[in-house]
């Protein structure tokens, strides 16, 4: 559950994508109104005018930056996605498709002289190739289905891509054949519901094919055609699951091969090599006994040195544990060997790059940034190369040229490029029209001592043209995941600069349970949702209530996902402290979360086991404390967003909170969005919860 406040803009789609899709044009216009410029304030508006920087790779010899770019049409309720491209010398950049189309997942040949991508210019998501100077297009595949991720081999004659396929009879219809009209769905297993769909036998499948006279030839499944599971894993659908080898010969791909309970309640991915001329598959991670004990976790991201000897892949030690520590591994295809060579990094590693066969490049989150580091294979020792407050999300390396997606809490996604010293340079202007335009409050990093005498990183974002002799309205914010890191990231749904440019004073804690600290302080939160992390919430906004800015009589609380859940808890057990509450998916009775949610080895991790476990302490003092036992003290307005796709924290959970709030003859307001999950993407639903977030706060903190 932990990511779950990121980006899945696969999943958002459903499994429908066999559905014929006609390209409609998207006209762009996204300049700032007079009236906004003067005013020179983000707002939700000018915030959805910004252009969104997508996936970026550098050009084989390292002179150029291949990326895509999204662009939202407020009026149409929707986005476009164009590639571009930039030349690091000159700084000149060029458009390389148009918003007649979208145009996604752009990629290099080996050879740098071709473009490869997907585009549904054709009526359906398809590959297609240009040249590098964006010329020559042609379309390489022609399937009867939407292609929704590919890998062209370095040697160029073959191609991984996956699509739906139909695997398994769900619908009552399917079973049975004479009741046609039939609406029904028919399970005799769990997992019945995920993410954000019910499980009707619609599975994602990897396939590999031949390209033959610049045409992708009908590919094989290596799943198997009656495989009812997922690979790349669901919900995520990550395509970074699956890589070449650089001899084109062996495809390397993160398997779940699991189904019913047995998926539900295990974590245990391992990496699977498949030999494409022999039509063979290793698992690489369960030894030659295939014991199932061995490496019980995740395992995923497998990606091949350059001369195609080792391995290096993300591990987890821990079954069930979805936050356990990501440890980066190396599997030597010679002799079989498996080394973990960040054990003594108390850190994740992840996006992994080779340098040689000698040295891994990779991204970590430090003390709520995320930073660019390497280890040597023979060492182990692990190096730190970036420094500062900002979130490196992503990086393409090309012989010493790296190149970077970056944010900071007051930046969203530019491209920089990184010396091997960690020297940085940005060498994108994205957003530039935006940022001359808007005043950006300034971000205090600030250190708060926990009640268990511990030291908490704490950022505190200010409104535009802070006047330290006046009192402003201030939030806490109540993290998601539950373990995700308040890092220097940019949300374009929860914005920190957005709230302060309302005149907000945000307070966000990395409490007990987020990554960047140690696995110590991640690991606290399991089977202890009510204790220290609530408490680290409390001193955090204590801290801060001190100041003479921070307005103490006006003081609320924020938050979504597991957010919400503190939310919840909080508004039964805040001492008064706070004058309006907004939960946005939040877990409000753990009973039935338990029943309601899809993913079960998280609820048994996190809670520590099942309700009816009545033995088990660690789960009973879970249910002891679900924020639905608090009710009788909540005395606080609180309005409750939620979606109606939202499985992984069922609507119901905020069905249950709005019905009892209302009960209690509060103030309370429930926003149910009935086409969105458990986040909101759709750009007016998202003027809406903007629209709706704000006057509820102002409502309560400055009327």
């Amino acid at each position: 559950m932990k990511k779950i406040l990121f980006m899945m803009a696969i999943a958002t789609l459903g499994l429908t994508a066999c559905d014929e899709q006609s390209p409609a044009p998207l006209t762009i216009d996204n300049a700032l109104t007079s009236e906004e410029v003067a005013a020179a304030r983000l707002t939700p508006e000018v915030m959805w005018k910004m252009s969104r920087a997508g996936q970026s790779s550098l050009s084989p010899d390292g002179t150029q930056l291949l990326y895509a770019k999204t662009d939202y049409s407020m009026q149409e309720n929707r986005g476009v996605t164009t590639l571009w491209i930039e030349d690091l010398a000159t700084k000149a950049v060029r458009q390389l498709t148009t918003t007649e189309s979208n145009n996604t997942a752009p990629s290099w040949s080996a050879d740098g002289k071709h473009i490869y991508f997907l585009s549904n210019r054709s009526g359906k998501m398809q590959l297609w190739q240009m040249d590098a100077e964006g010329n020559n297009v042609k379309q390489l595949s022609n399937l009867d289905c939407d292609i929704e991720g590919y890998g062209i081999a370095p040697t160029g004659d073959k191609a991984w891509y996956v699509r739906v396929v139909h695997a398994a009879a769900r619908r009552s219809s399917e079973i049975h054949s004479d009741m046609d009209k039939s609406k029904g769905r028919i399970y005799d297993d769990l997992m019945v519901r995920h993410w954000d769909y019910w499980e009707e036998g619609d599975y994602r499948h990897i396939f590999v094919a031949d390209i033959v006279n610049g045409k992708l030839q009908e590919g094989v499944d290596i799943i198997g055609a009656e495989a009812a599971w997922d690979a790349p894993l669901a919900p995520y659908f990550d395509t970074a699951e699956i890589s070449w080898n650089n001899a084109g010969t062996v495809l390397a791909y993160t398997s779940k091969p699991l189904t019913g309970a047995a998926y539900a309640v295990s974590t245990d991915s391992d990496i699977v090599l498949y030999n494409v001329a022999e039509g063979t598959s290793q698992n690489i991670c369960k030894g030659e006994e295939n014991d199932p004990n061995v490496m019980p976790g995740y395992d995923k991201y497998p990606v091949f040195s350059p001369s195609d000897r080792y391995i290096a892949f993300r591990s987890m030690r821990r079954a069930g544990n979805e936050s356990d520590k990501e440890r980066l591994f190396v599997y030597d295809t010679q002799t079989a060997e498996m080394k973990d060579l960040t054990e003594d990094f108390d850190y994740n590693a992840a996006n992994t790059v080779w340098k040689g066969d000698e040295e891994i490049y990779f991204i970590a989150p430090i003390e709520a940034t995320h930073q660019l580091c390497r280890v040597k294979l023979n060492d182990g020792e692990v190096e730190v190369i970036t420094r500062g407050d900002h979130d490196i999300n992503a990086f393409t390396m090309a012989g010493e040229q790296i190149a970077a997606e970056l944010t900071t809490l007051q930046m969203a996604t530019e491209f920089f490029t990184i010396a091997q010293d960690g020297a940085m340079e940005q060498i994108s202007a994205i957003n530039k029209p935006i940022y001359d335009a808007v005043e950006m409050g300034k971000v205090e990093k600030r250190w708060v001592k926990t009640t268990d005498g511990k030291q908490m990183l704490t950022w505190v974002i200010f409104p535009p043209q802070f006047d330290p002799a006046k009192k402003y309205p201030t939030l806490l914010y109540c993290q998601g995941g539950p373990q995700s890191v308040v890092s220097q990231s940019w949300s374009y749904r929860w914005n920190f600069q957005l709230m302060a440019a309302q005149g907000y004073i945000v307070v966000a804690p990395n409490r007990r349970g987020l990554p960047s600290f140690g696995q110590e302080w991640l690991d606290q939160i399991s089977g202890d949702y009510s204790g220290q992390n609530i408490r680290d919430y409390l001193s955090a906004i204590d801290d801060v209530k001190q100041e003479p800015w921070a307005d103490e009589e006006r003081m609320g609380c924020v938050g979504a996902s597991y957010g919400g859940y503190s939310t919840f808890f909080l508004a039964g057990n805040h001492q008064k402290r706070f004058k309006a509450f907004i939960a946005h998916c939040g877990i409000f009775n753990f009973e039935s979360m338990y029943g309601h949610t899809e993913e079960l080895w998280f609820v048994n991790n996190d809670y520590g086991g099942a309700y009816w476990e009545k033995d088990n302490a660690v789960a009973q003092r879970s249910y002891a404390n679900s924020p639905h036992k608090f009710v009788n003290n909540w005395d606080t307005p609180i309005l409750i967003f939620t979606g109606e796709y939202d499985y992984r924290i069922p609507y119901t959970q905020s069905l249950e909170a709005f019905t009892a709030a209302k009960l209690k003859g509060l103030d309370a307001r429930l926003v149910s969005f009935e086409n969105e999950a458990h986040q909101v993407f759709k750009p007016q639903n998202s003027m809406v919860w903007n629209r709706e977030f704000f006057g509820w706060l102002d409502k309560y903190l400055k009327e």
